[in-house]
């Protein structure tokens, strides 16, 4: 017959190990294990070597397992049960410090997550009035919201969330100049009569492609899809037409054919 068998057993004075586990909430596997350690011996047994845990045992289970779940080790446990009452409060002041270090990681965690959601949720943490601070007059916040509803379910926007995140309005002074010098680049190129697929022409539109990698990982295939969408969409239409007359569409047609002497096919490109 088994240790684990013998102590289901019913016993006077107490309760056996499995009654014990049962009431508890623990397994009697973890019983045998801390009575072999020292750090809860049952105050009984029958005269057929049965374990008995009295109500006194019983009390200091359940304080163990007050203890486990502020995080403190089986050793430091016994050792605080078995201490002093004077010294009692010095192991609980030390894990009390540490569960405040880590709530106040846990927060900056939860701050962090709460970021995510609402950059994902607004596509930018930034006021309407800050967009046009820092993207200048001919931005419109509403763009935003338009390439959320169009690519909010993809993986690419969770990217750009995720690191949307972490901008603050200085990081996005930053890209916004970046975008600048390329739409005046964009705009110089096209006065001067570039044409689609030349060495300048793909430069610039590998350039583009760059720009869009601060927010996501973008494709030569999700680049072209961004052209097309350029073209079709009224707002981003307004938006490069105002920087050169016509330079939505040869923005398309650079992005179209960089693509294809880089062996995508432009007509049969999808965002992937």
């Amino acid at each position: 017959m088994t240790d684990t068998v013998m102590d289901d057993a019913a016993g006077p004075g107490g309760l056996t190990v499995g009654a014990a586990a049962s009431h508890v909430g623990v397994t009697v596997r973890t019983l045998h294990h801390w009575d072999r350690i020292g750090l809860v011996r049952p105050s009984g047994r029958t005269s057929a070597g049965y374990r008995l845990y009295s109500a006194a045992d019983i009390a200091r289970i359940h304080r163990v397992l007050i203890y486990r779940e502020l995080g403190l080790s089986l050793e430091d446990i016994g050792a605080l049960l078995d201490a002093p009452t004077a010294d009692m409060t010095v192991p609980l002041r030390q894990q009390r410090a540490q569960l405040l270090d880590r709530i106040s990681r846990l927060q900056v965690m939860v701050e962090a997550v709460d970021r995510m959601i609402e950059a994902a949720r607004a596509g930018i943490l930034l006021s309407a009035e800050e967009q046009v601070e820092i993207f200048g007059q001919r931005w419109q916040p509403s763009l935003v919201a338009g390439a959320r509803e169009r690519w909010g379910h993809t993986a690419q926007w969770a990217q750009y969330a995720e690191r949307a995140a972490g901008m603050a309005a200085e990081d996005w002074q930053r890209t916004a100049d970046t975008i600048t010098t390329l739409e005046h680049d964009l705009a110089a190129a096209k006065r001067a009569g570039v044409r689609p697929g030349s060495a300048a022409a793909n430069a610039l539109a590998e350039r583009h492609r760059a720009s869009m990698d601060a927010y996501f990982t973008c494709t030569l295939s999700m680049q072209v899809c961004l052209g097309r969408n350029y073209a079709a969409d009224p707002g981003f239409t307004a938006y490069y037409d105002a920087v050169e007359p016509g330079l939505t569409i040869w923005l398309r047609d650079i992005i179209d054919a960089n693509a294809r002497d880089r062996g995508i096919d432009p007509e049969s490109a999808t965002w992937t």
